[in-house]
This record gives C-alpha cells, structure tokens and sequence, in this order.
C-alpha cells in the first residue's frame, strides 16, 4: 500500500488567460513561487517518503522546496510529463475554436476519442502516467509520496486508476486547483481516492 499525493505545479505565467501548456517550458508566476512555498511547508510534517516531478520546469520547481523540507532527494520521471496539445499549444479554448472550430468541438464531445490536431493521443498518454505512478508507488511502499505533476495528464490517471471512461476527465474532475492535494492510495491493484482538489492546510 502506497498513498501518492498528486499535485498540480504552481501557477504559470499562462495561467490568467487559460492558455494550454503542455510540452511548452512555461514559467511560474511570482504567485505560483509562492504556491510552492506554501506546498513545501505542508510537505515538512506530511510523513513524505519520496519527492517526484515531471522534467519540466514548472513541475520540478514547483517539487524543490518540498523536497527539501521532506529531507529526500527530488527525483524526476518524463513519464510525468503534461499531454502535447499539438496545434492547440499556447492557445485559449476561444483560440482554438476560431482557428479549427470542427477538430475543437469533437474534443469537448469527447476530449479522449478525438485529440487536439497534432496533440498526443489521451490514451496513451494515461497509460504512460499511470505506469510511472505504479512505479513510484512500488519504490515507496508503505510510505507517502508527493507527486508534482499536470492538470490534464492527472485527470487522466485518475479515470484510469479508478475505472472511469477517460472521455469524462472534463466532467468528472473539472478542476485541478494550483498546489492544491489530490491524494491515491494504491493497494495490490485497488485505487481508493482519499481526497481531490483540497486546499493546503485543509488536511495533514
């Protein structure tokens, strides 16, 4: 048995105007430096074993602090990393609706069945995701880890893990708050969802 503390990176520099991030390196705002900080006094008294992130910045900056005040080494997984939108990387919904208004309404239907043009198939990207927690959960059993990750590649894991449609990650987890706690225990192959989206200081 393993509990991972998925949690979404600080607040970017895209984050006002809703643009979609994935493979793009976007910087933290000053206010998502402060949501790490924030994240990374939780972390000092969370009984943290393990300290993951994805290799890109805004995850791994974001898990720096909280490694440090867990005392355990930051360790980096690609796997990790947030969905490549393609075409749709930079833009906003509205954006992306004027420049190919068919390919953007398929994707609110049913964002898993029709990804964004040029952008990385939802499926495969939950599979890699939920491979590199079953992983970590296996480095760490018995213990507790934070898992400083993306909004979209964490819904999608979550529907995975816990045998929901993908196609309903929009519905079903229509938000993944900056720093906020999203906690999994993993049990011999039996995902149990102990908390979503609750505010630091909220829970230990």
């Amino acid at each position: 048995m393993t509990d991972l503390v998925l949690v979404r990176h600080g607040e970017t520099v895209w984050h006002a105007e809703n643009r979609y991030a994935g493979l793009t390196d976007v910087e933290l705002t000053p206010r998502g430096h402060e949501q790490a900080a924030r994240l990374a006094e939780w972390a000092a008294n969370a009984g943290l074993e393990g300290v993951w992130a994805s290799t890109l910045s805004r995850s791994r900056i974001t898990a720096e602090a909280s490694a440090a005040e867990a005392k355990v080494a930051l360790r980096v997984d690609a796997r990790l990393r947030e969905l490549d939108f393609g075409e749709g990387e930079g833009l906003t919904s509205a954006e992306m609706t004027a420049r190919f208004p068919q390919a953007r309404a398929a994707f609110e239907a049913d964002p898993a069945e029709h990804r964004l043009p040029g952008g990385e198939d939802p499926r495969e990207a939950a599979e890699r995701f939920v491979a590199a927690l079953h992983d970590i959960a296996a480095a760490h059993q018995g213990g507790r880890v934070l898992v400083v990750a993306h909004t979209t590649a964490l819904r999608l894991a979550l529907c995975r893990l816990i045998g929901v449609p993908l196609g309903e990650y929009r519905r079903l987890f229509p938000r993944l708050d900056n720093c906020a706690l999203t906690e999994l225990r993993l049990n011999a192959g039996r995902p149990a969802l102990l908390q979503y989206n609750s505010p630091i200081g909220a829970v230990r």
